[in-house]
């Protein structure tokens, strides 16, 4: 893996983010919007306070995962791919290089959203503001790391799309928003014990109700799956489209 190429990758994807106004409003603004949504709809009281810390975990993963995937699937499909690892660069350096400008941009959206939620909102916490706001810029990485893997294997963006009800739903039923995981039948439960999206929100409801959050076994297991999913991806990674 080359520091140099990988640098030169992100910077390229940057560059052209930076012109797709379009889909820098949707990493950015829409996580925004969906919380004020929220927060205007529970009018702020305590339904609010109790699902916001979910949901700066769970908008922007599922925004970075979709913006992600669709953007790798049509440099591939439009042979951008194949003319870059035509080049002397591995698939580890293109995915990495990919990471890092998602990711940068997902740091961004993350701690606009948390700051609009501890901020505007009133969102009530015990615990620190940095820990809620690290543990969104993690979980849109998630995002960002699942939508590379998942691009290898979609050939269109319509597919991408229909990887949602697969991979990113369920996480999002079973994560504890709607039902704590502990009181989740036995084989729901199980399931929930193996998807990152469950101890993200973990991890946030700890930080919420802590004023020491304890919250690194959980951050762990999100970054695991992280660089896990990324690594699958550089062994999964197609030149075209077929």
């Amino acid at each position: 893996m080359s520091l140099r190429i990988t640098i030169a990758t992100a910077r390229r994807v940057l560059a052209q983010l930076m012109h797709d106004h379009r889909t820098v409003a949707m990493m950015l603004v829409v996580p925004c919007l969906l919380l004020t949504l929220l927060w205007w709809v529970y009018d702020g009281g305590p339904v609010w306070d109790r699902i916001g810390p979910a949901l700066l975990a769970i908008f922007p993963f599922m925004i970075m995962f979709l913006v992600t995937s669709i953007a790798t699937l049509r440099e591939r499909s439009s042979g951008t791919l194949e003319r870059l690892l035509s080049m002397p660069m591995g698939k580890l350096d293109l995915l990495v290089g990919y990471a890092v400008a998602f990711g940068a941009v997902a740091v961004v959206q993350a701690l606009l959203a948390g700051g609009l939620a501890l901020g505007p909102l009133g969102l009530d916490v015990a615990g620190p503001a940095w820990i809620l706001l690290g543990i969104a810029v993690l979980d849109a990485l998630l995002g960002v790391a699942l939508g590379l893997f998942v691009s290898a294997f979609a050939a269109s963006e319509f597919q991408v799309v229909q990887f949602m009800p697969a991979l990113i739903i369920p996480q999002f039923l079973l994560c504890g928003l709607l039902v704590p995981r502990s009181e989740l039948p036995d084989v729901l439960s199980a399931i929930s014990d193996v998807l990152p999206l469950s101890y993200a929100v973990d991890a946030m409801r700890e930080a919420q109700l802590s004023a020491d959050p304890s919250v690194w076994a959980e951050i762990t297991i999100v970054v695991g799956f992280a660089l896990g999913l990324l690594a699958l991806g550089a062994t999964t990674l197609r030149r075209r489209t077929a």
